[in-house]
This record gives structure tokens, C-alpha cells and sequence, in this order.
């Protein structure tokens, strides 16, 4: 159990209401937080929710010099009756998990998880916005924070979750986006990497590659794999999916260097609901960008928690420009899109269980 200590001075309801009016991304978070702290002689203990603040860090912090840490991403939504619902909490627990795991870290209890996000919310529930497609995005994470220079686990480890009101991902809302073909940079190394692992340092190998990507008109990335830059993997922050003429709905396996993304599972089992053919496999560069010109792949669209479904409008590499669907959102793409935030929203049944009601 997480004990409460509710921040004593809280956002004032006008200046609340001033950010939930325009919260943008990541830009301004809820008055408290959840803690816990782990170290070898005493497991987990410390858990409470208080007020949001500034962690103070010595400078021989483990995780300044060895990046040990971990995160998660997902969001809290209110349904028109004003009850609050968080988007399959568990799987999110179990990839936490895992990643602690392979970065050798102290696994955080799956109840212990979901006991601080739901503390967290319930106690910041006026920072859940309404309407629209607005929503409490919810960051849980782990740091290595032993003050110790030396390549090892560390022994003392801090668990935090944060929350701040969000809109749309990309600035310009929900449009087509374009995708530069990564020849150059890697995201994962290959199996036995942190490929499937969600740690920053898989993020921060994304960014130069984002860089060149916007040099060269594109929005996001698109990688290869680390071994033979011949197969599709995934975008920086993004699982990515193509569907075909003749009714596949094809996605790269996870082979571990892929995140198994919680959104890209959802999609998994709704595009078998819509009739669609599921493949997960190996997908060839030479083979999206073939199928592109040949009228095979008629959509193409990535997915995350953040931007939920996006459509692709276009993959470009440095010879030419590969425009999908004359550079529009496609039928499957808005329709999965339209089904996953019903269900989200409350605006459709959940016939899956997928909806874990916080208050």
C-alpha cells in the first residue's frame, strides 16, 4: 500500500484548469507522485504518494554514470459518467518487469505497481481532463541511485511515478506522417540487447537518427535491424504495421530487439476482429518499399501508447520517396483507431476486459 501524503500546496483550481485548457505533451504534471525505495538489506519499503519535487542526486549516482533505469507509459481516461479507467495496467506491469530484468534491476510487484498508479490517480483525479481525446498520461520508472562508481547492480534503487494531463502526441493532431528509412544508425544491437527492454538508452540511440530524419522532411524514423540492415524493426518510439490489398494486417516479430508494445497487441487481436489477416514476421525493406510502388501495401500506420495509432504517409530514403495511400489515412487505420479509443473512452464495450476501473 502506497500512504498518502497529499501535497500542501496543490495548483490552485484556476490555474488547473488554465493546463487542462491546453495541456499539450509532457509539458506540466499532476501535484503529487508516487515513491518507493528498494535497496539490498531492506527489499522494497518507503512507498507513499507526495508531493511532486525535485529528486536531489548525488553526483556519483549510479544511474549518471551507468544508465540502469527503466520506464512505462500509459494513461488514465475519463468516461463520460466522470469514473476514471486505466488501458491494461497489467501489461504494463508485466513489461516493467521484464525490462528490470534484463537491466538488472530490482523487480517491482506487479501489485505494488498498479497500487501506485491507482493511489497516484485517484489522489490527482482532477487532473484527468475530459472530452476530446485528452487524457492523464502516467510515467512509472526506476533509477539506479547507490552513490558508488564501479560496474555493478546497484544496491539502493528509486521507484517513481509521475502524471501530467496530455492532448495529442504530435502537435499537428492526428495527420499522416512521414518516415525516413534509418541505413545509417541502429535502434537495437540484436537478440540478447535491450532491443526489448524499455530504458532510455534505447531512446537516446533513436535521437541522432531523428535528427537526420527531420534534415530530411520527415517526422519520425523508421529502423533497420542491427546485424543485416535488411529488415524492418520499428520507429523510435513506435511499433509499425502494414496492411495489404488482399486484407494482411503484417507487423515484424518480436525476436528481442523489439518492445512488445501493449497498443501493438491490442491492435493484434482487433484486427483479427475486423477480418483482417494477422501476420507477424520478418518483413523485408526491399519488400515495403516494392509493395509500396506495386499497390500491395495500402496502408501503413505505427502505434504506441503516446500517439495511439498514427497513419504513415510516406517512407523516404535517400534515393526516393515512397508515398502510401497518395499520403492519406487509410480505411483500416482510422477504423482501428475509432474502435481502440471507443473502448478506451468508454464509448464502446469492452468485451475483452481490457479496462481497469480506478475510481
Amino acid at each position: 500500500m502506497f500512504e498518502v501524503h497529499p501535497n500542501p500546496q496543490p495548483r490552485s483550481e484556476a490555474e488547473r484548469a488554465a493546463i487542462l485548457a491546453n495541456p499539450g505533451f509532457g509539458q506540466h504534471f499532476s501535484d503529487n507522485m508516487a515513491l518507493a525505495t528498494w535497496t539490498a538489506e531492506q527489499d522494497w519499503h518507503d512507498r507513499e504518494v507526495s508531493a511532486y519535487r525535485p529528486f536531489q542526486l548525488d553526483p556519483a549516482s549510479a544511474v549518471l554514470h551507468y544508465a540502469q533505469e527503466i520506464f512505462e507509459g500509459l494513461k488514465a481516461y475519463r468516461h463520460a459518467n466522470d469514473s476514471i479507467w486505466l488501458f491494461r495496467p497489467e501489461k504494463n506491469a508485466e513489461r516493467f518487469a521484464k525490462s528490470a530484468t534484463r537491466l538488472a534491476l530490482p523487480v517491482l510487484p506487479a501489485e505494488d505497481f498498479l497500487s501506485s498508479i491507482e493511489t497516484l490517480v485517484t489522489t490527482d483525479q482532477a487532473w484527468v481532463p475530459g472530452g476530446g481525446e485528452s487524457n492523464l498520461y502516467i510515467r512509472p520508472f526506476m533509477f539506479a541511485n547507490e552513490v558508488f562508481l564501479g560496474v555493478r547492480p546497484a544496491k539502493t534503487v528509486t521507484y517513481c511515478c509521475i502524471a501530467g494531463p496530455a492532448a495529442a502526441y504530435f502537435p499537428n493532431g492526428v495527420q499522416p506522417v512521414n518516415i525516413w528509412l534509418s541505413t545509417r544508425y541502429v535502434r537495437a544491437a540484436g537478440p540478447g540487447g535491450m532491443g526489448a527492454a524499455k530504458t532510455g538508452g534505447n531512446y537516446a540511440a533513436s535521437l541522432v537518427a531523428q535528427q537526420e530524419a527531420y534534415e530530411n522532411g520527415c517526422e519520425q524514423v523508421l529502423f533497420t535491424d542491427g546485424a543485416e540492415r535488411k529488415w524492418v524493426e520499428e520507429l523510435g518510439g513506435m511499433n509499425v504495421y502494414l496492411i495489404t490489398a488482399d486484407g494482411k494486417l503484417i507487423t515484424p516479430a518480436l525476436e528481442g530487439t523489439i518492445l512488445e508494445g501493449v497498443t501493438r497487441d491490442s491492435v493484434l487481436t482487433l484486427g483479427t476482429e475486423r477480418g483482417l489477416q494477422i501476420e507477424e514476421r520478418k518483413i523485408a525493406v526491399e519488400e515495403v518499399l516494392q509493395g509500396i510502388d506495386s499497390g500491395l501495401i495500402t496502408e501503413i500506420f505505427a502505434c504506441g501508447t503516446a500517439a495511439v495509432i498514427n497513419p504513415v504517409g510516406s517512407i523516404k530514403t535517400e534515393q526516393k520517396s515512397y508515398v502510401v495511400n497518395n499520403g492519406q489515412s487509410g480505411p483500416h487505420t482510422d477504423g482501428l483507431r475509432r474502435t481502440l479509443l471507443d473502448i478506451q473512452y468508454g464509448r464502446a464495450e469492452d468485451t475483452h476486459g481490457w479496462m481497469h476501473k480506478v475510481c
